[in-house]
């Protein structure tokens, strides 16, 4: 899965409900979970309703591909450490240099804009039906239909959050 995900390519569905599937089980699912970026197909979403697997809100946190290009790209990690920065939004005191120790900082391969895009444009192409099976689904009145928001994911931190927050109440 990793190397797939490394080429900017995305996951079988096959795989990835396998791993949800046993990620559920586990104890500290017992109160609730929440996915982040899964379901990512109709295949997976019907693969989870088939389950059973109860889905209370579905959210949709919705970013232009020019802010996610901008916030993807920018990243950079010091690899022995694991220190991230973002040369616009936390850059290094010296550009290219980690702050403790001054090694340099790299970009990873699944950061590269040419690597974002490819994902964004898989993304499109995958998920933009799902978007519309979820709203249809909360519209359907289904009794166990899961609701569906959408905030914007533009702006601060803590204003995403309370949007977040809100949209969940």
């Amino acid at each position: 899965a990793k190397v797939i995900m490394d080429q900017g390519g995305l996951v079988s569905d096959d795989i990835i409900i396998g791993l949800v599937k046993e990620r559920l089980t586990q104890d500290d699912c017992k109160n609730g979970f929440l996915f982040d970026g899964f379901p990512r197909t109709i295949p997976q979403a019907e693969a989870l309703k088939a389950a059973g697997v109860p889905v209370d809100f579905v959210l949709e946190i919705s970013v232009p591909d020019s802010e996610i290009v901008e916030r993807m790209s920018g990243r950079r990690i010091h690899p022995a450490s694991g220190r991230s920065y973002h040369v616009k939004y936390n850059p290094p005191k010296v550009e290219g240099k980690d702050d403790v120790t001054g090694e340099p900082l790299v970009q990873r391969d699944d950061d590269r804009e040419e690597v974002v895009r490819k994902r964004l444009a898989v993304y499109h192409a995958q998920t933009e039906a799902l978007v519309n099976f979820y709203s249809d689904l909360a519209k359907s009145g289904e009794t166990t239909a899961p609701q569906y928001r959408t905030v914007s994911g533009l702006g601060k931190i803590e204003e995403i959050r309370d949007a977040i927050f809100a949209a969940l109440k």
